[in-house]
């Protein structure tokens, strides 16, 4: 794992899930930090963002988190983090973790997670950074985002190398350091594939 040094984890912040989507996330930031792998995240304190921060901690992982300050001021975030940074905006969060992390991974969650997923895509699409993607598809949640990029493609709105190589779909939380290691390479030169 010497190329990938800290990962970034996009997620829920729900306390209403399922058990299978807890104990994913959980047993993601056990395989981050049993590998000597900084875990930077949004810093919250309930819901996947805790699952995967606790798993993280419980093996004597770093855990970074990024958070607004009206988070803060609203106690959103989480005071067990190794290291927590407070930023302006939400802009700035993701900016952040970005610019901190070797590779991202996407776990089940909801508008903000699919926001922040969308925007790191789409920044590796114009080739504004080239580092791995992977979505963690527990319990098949991906499912019907990964139709929608397969249209995508059929209609013409993205290139097949957009679907094909931008990320990675695993299942299981075991399989994502793998898939990150093994991820295709993207070109910045790619941007010229941008425009359909």
């Amino acid at each position: 794992m010497s190329q990938i040094h800290t990962i970034g984890v996009y997620c829920a912040s729900s306390n209403q899930l399922r058990q299978e989507f807890n104990l994913a996330a959980y047993n993601l930031g056990r395989i981050i930090a049993r590998e000597g792998i900084r875990l930077v995240y949004g810093d919250g304190g309930i819901g996947l963002m805790k699952q995967v921060a606790d798993g993280a901690l419980s093996e004597g992982g770093e855990v970074i988190g990024i958070i607004p300050q009206f988070m803060v001021d609203e106690g959103w975030n989480n005071p067990l983090s190794t290291q927590t940074i407070v930023v302006g905006s939400m802009h700035q969060r993701k900016a952040k973790i970005v610019q901190m992390v070797d590779a991202m991974v996407a776990l089940p969650g909801g508008i903000g997670t699919m926001e922040e997923l969308a925007e790191c895509l789409t920044w590796k699409q114009l080739g504004l950074h080239t580092k791995p993607v992977v979505m963690l598809n527990t319990e098949h949640f991906f499912d019907p985002l990964l139709y929608y990029f397969d249209r995508m493609v059929e209609e013409h709105f993205i290139r097949p190398i957009h679907r094909e190589q931008m990320f990675t779909v695993v299942s299981e939380p075991q399989e994502v350091l793998p898939a990150l290691i093994n991820a295709p390479h993207w070109d910045t030169k790619i941007r010229r594939e941008a425009a359909i």
